[in-house]
């Protein structure tokens, strides 16, 4: 795992991994509930040996022995909230990359390119990434959003949001700072537009694309107190995944509220089984599961 410390072998690594007992079914039964109830997120029965090892490696980090322990420590230890904070971090952060779905930010492209220029003129647009990592989605909204703006000669305002659980996630995607094999499968023409070298044989995003997006902490549990108000776009993929059916139509539900009228709302294929989100209209499309919010008469 990235996480482990380099300062044991990993022959020391396995074994001091093995020292920790396997999870009984109460023990997870108990992690399985705290993690639903303070997330909404699930741990389905075949992600205990998942959560042994992201929470044996941590333990192994503070010098913790048991799982009953390390439960106390994050419910009512003197430092819960950040150790809460770090393991959120470890059980939620995922592997991503830039234009990931290159079918969904099409899509985000040719509405944007569809809207009438007036109103683009007037209202500069508003997207919101709902779970966005370490940043590289709504990065990449800003990039295409840019590349909009420049092909209908219009100067390039807008404004992107990303929003996380994890606030180490957010911090890194403040940074702006990334490894290129997260660049991998970008058009050229891009990376050389949008990135420069850094330090550590980094690459970090450029100045004109970093100052038109901002980061904020947000569990999704919370969307009722969000200040996202009448977003154009919001974009939410790969985070409904964890939650049950029902909680997964909530988030939509909120996620709708927050969309002005004629707003795009953009999902992961196959997060939104059967559900039709009131006052939204799908979007025709094989490969990307997206919605419009119908226009009010006034509108």
């Amino acid at each position: 795992m990235a996480h482990m410390h380099n300062n044991l072998s990993a022959d020391e690594g396995i074994w001091s991994l093995r020292r920790l007992p396997d999870m009984d079914e109460a023990q997870f039964s108990q992690w399985q509930t705290l993690l639903e109830h303070r997330t909404g997120m699930t741990l389905s029965a075949d992600r205990r040996s998942f959560l042994e090892t992201n929470l044996g490696i941590r333990m192994r980090e503070i010098g913790c022995s048991s799982y009953q322990a390390y439960y106390e420590q994050i419910v009512s230890g003197p430092d819960a909230i950040r150790e809460w904070s770090t393991l959120v971090d470890r059980l939620t952060v995922q592997e991503t990359r830039f234009f990931r779905d290159t079918d969904a930010f099409r899509l985000v492209s040719d509405y944007v390119l569809t809207r009438p220029r007036e109103a683009l003129k007037k209202r500069p647009p508003e997207v919101w990434s709902v779970g966005c990592s370490t940043g590289e989605e709504p990065y990449t909204l800003a990039m295409v959003l840019n590349e909009c703006m420049t092909q209908l000669e219009l100067p390039p305002l807008f404004g992107v949001t990303g929003s996380d659980i994890s606030k180490p996630a957010i911090e890194k995607a403040r940074r702006g700072q990334f490894n290129p094999r997260k660049l991998m499968g970008m058009d050229e023409t891009l990376k050389a537009r949008y990135f420069r070298p850094a330090e550590r044989n980094t690459v970090e995003i450029v100045d004109s694309i970093r100052d038109r997006v901002c980061f904020a902490g947000l569990n999704v549990l919370n969307l009722a107190k969000a200040p996202m108000h009448g977003m154009n776009i919001i974009f939410c993929q790969n985070l409904l995944i964890y939650f049950r059916r029902w909680r997964r139509r909530e988030i939509v539900r909120r996620l709708a509220e927050r969309l002005a009228p004629g707003g795009l709302l953009v999902l992961g294929q196959g997060e939104l089984t059967d559900y039709q989100p009131p006052g939204l209209q799908r979007v025709p499309s094989e490969h990307v599961l997206a919605w419009i919010k119908r226009q009010t008469d006034e509108e």
